[in-house]
């Protein structure tokens, strides 16, 4: 058994490479989303194919997913094929903007799907309708690594495969996926050679004093997701991608330690976020709901995970922009976050995500709608 139109994607991307079109890879700016985009990229060029453009999307600036800013910038390199991973399943509009423009879109996602699927060439979702296969909780590096496996075949030497293993181990680790299944085999598989990695990115980290005095590859591995996960981007590339893809160790060790710099500082913003929001909580409301024009968006992802942990309710944490708000919500066991906005989506201009993680965007004047909303079906869900 196959995951629902993996082949066809496989088969879509191999037409493509044999013709030589275009081939745009659009991405996530989270660590899961670049390791797929790493993986894909190094995939086409092992079968002699060329990326004509790598994006990412700016969560802060063009909102969660595939983007109609984006999109106007990549136009330049219509017709093409464009592939997105881990996004794309709720942006209905700009799938339809895409294809105007002669993009051919390819989504590899997997998020919940919202009542509908984007108008896209193919759909790989572990979780759509009609999903035969048995394990549904892959991040979306696992489905881009099964890819990777039908697109190389043979070509797809040990080494190789060990490598785009450890990629996929970090990412679904750091996407917080159930470990079992098969996710467990990718994370036994990749942990097993990471120490050893042939890639600069990964191998440099094992020989920097900030990993070495760690007692356990469990702990090393956290630290070196912390540092991934830093959200510094420069010419429209993550830290991640530049890390992961840099072949000089040299260089990888400054980087690094340019990272771990930013990250302790990190540490320290996202305490004072933190306490800043915990002056404002009312202990009679269901939900954390908090947002401001001076939050730093980067943080918000963290801020909102140690307050939902903390206080095990809903948490929303939003940046107010000029006309509207981005934010991020982390939920505790038991609630759906994706399925309580979807009751409130008449408020929302996207949402999106998985159950305990996820993400929306607004108008600032929906705010308190959003809100009241939010609490009242919270409340409806608590008395069933």
């Amino acid at each position: 058994m196959e995951i629902k139109n993996l082949r066809k994607a496989a088969e879509r991307i191999l037409e493509a490479i044999g013709k030589k079109e275009k081939i745009i890879l659009y991405g996530d700016a989270d660590l899961d989303g670049v390791a797929s985009v790493i993986i894909l990229k190094e995939t086409v060029r092992n079968l002699g194919g060329e990326i004509a453009a790598v994006y990412f999307s700016d969560r802060e600036k063009e909102g969660y997913g595939i983007s109609e800013s984006g999109l106007n910038y990549l136009k330049k390199f219509s017709p093409s094929l464009l592939i997105a991973m881990d996004l794309g399943i709720t942006n209905f509009e700009e799938v339809k903007l895409a294809r105007k423009l002669g993009l051919e879109v390819v989504i590899i996602d997997h998020h919940e799907v919202v009542d509908k699927l984007p108008q896209a060439k193919i759909i790989v979702d572990p979780r759509q309708e009609g999903e035969e296969y048995p394990c549904k909780d892959f991040a979306a590096v696992g489905l881009v690594f099964k890819l990777a496996e039908l697109l190389l075949k043979e070509k797809l030497t040990v080494c190789m495969r060990q490598n785009f293993l450890e990629l996929a181990a970090l990412a679904t680790i750091a996407d917080m996926m159930p470990p079992v299944e098969e996710n467990k085999a990718i994370i036994e598989q990749g942990k097993a050679s990471l120490e050893n990695s042939w890639r600069p990115g990964i191998r440099i980290f094992f020989e920097t004093e900030l990993i070495k005095g760690l007692p356990d590859l469990s702990q090393k591995i956290s630290k070196i997701i912390s540092i991934l996960n830093v959200r510094e981007v420069k010419n429209g590339l993550p830290a991640s991608y530049r890390l992961l893809t840099e072949p000089s160790l040299k260089e990888a060790k400054g980087l690094i330690e340019d990272l771990f710099e930013k990250n302790e500082g990190r540490k320290e913003m996202v305490k004072e976020m933190t306490e800043e929001i915990e002056k404002m909580i009312s202990s009679q409301e269901p939900i954390i709901f908090s947002g401001s024009p001076e939050f730093e968006f980067t943080l918000i992802p963290s801020v909102a995970s140690v307050l939902c942990r903390k206080y095990k309710v809903p948490t929303f944490i939003f940046k107010k922009l000029e006309k509207d708000s981005l934010g991020t919500v982390r939920s505790p066991s038991g609630i759906n976050s994706v399925s309580l906005m979807k009751k409130c989506s008449k408020e929302l201009l996207s949402f999106g995500g998985h159950p305990p993680a996820s993400g929306f965007s607004l108008k600032n004047e929906n705010l308190e709608k959003f809100k009241t909303c939010l609490i009242k079906e919270l409340k409806a869900l608590k008395d069933l």
